[in-house]
């Protein structure tokens, strides 16, 4: 009998699976503003629903279906937001930023250079979903980053 590989090969080992109602318009949403791909088919759930995607950003995944449409779960609007952060890397991030307002997402934060290196701003999705796009733009060394630390909280 032939021996399976209990972690797939071509799957990270962290996925985050995220739910709402309109996952078709979600995909295209994720598709323009990140340049995101479906991997592989998509699953149709009852009614034209979609019991199940997998979407990828460069080399990372996420995998998404329409609330109930073949497990019972919650959406991030049925829970008045999501907890959860999903930041990701791009080569541009107010290019992707530009996309997400014009495609519907909401301001969180604003893009602003960060003390420690990056370029980034954040968005909720119209699904309720936050988003951060990121892009690296300095390498910080570990004492300049104490120094700028100490500056922020001084001015807090």
């Amino acid at each position: 009998m032939p021996t399976v590989d209990p972690i797939p090969n071509d799957y990270p080992r962290l996925i985050p699976y995220i739910t709402m109602k309109g996952a078709k318009e979600a995909i295209t949403f994720y598709e323009k503003v990140f340049g995101a791909k479906q991997r592989g088919d998509v699953m149709p759930g009852p009614n034209g629903t979609i019991g199940h995607a997998e979407i990828e950003i460069g080399s990372s995944m996420f995998m998404l279906a329409d609330a109930g449409s073949m497990m019972p779960s919650k959406t991030a609007k049925d829970l008045g937001g999501s907890p959860v952060n999903l930041c990701v890397y791009v080569k541009d991030a107010d290019a992707v930023f530009g996309r997400a307002i014009e495609n519907g997402a909401q301001v969180v934060q604003a893009l602003e250079d960060k003390f420690y290196g990056d370029r980034s701003g954040t968005f909720q999705d119209p699904w309720g979903y936050t988003w951060t796009a990121m892009t690296h733009i300095e390498d910080v060394t570990p004492e300049e980053m104490g120094r700028r630390v100490e500056k922020m909280m001084q001015s807090a």
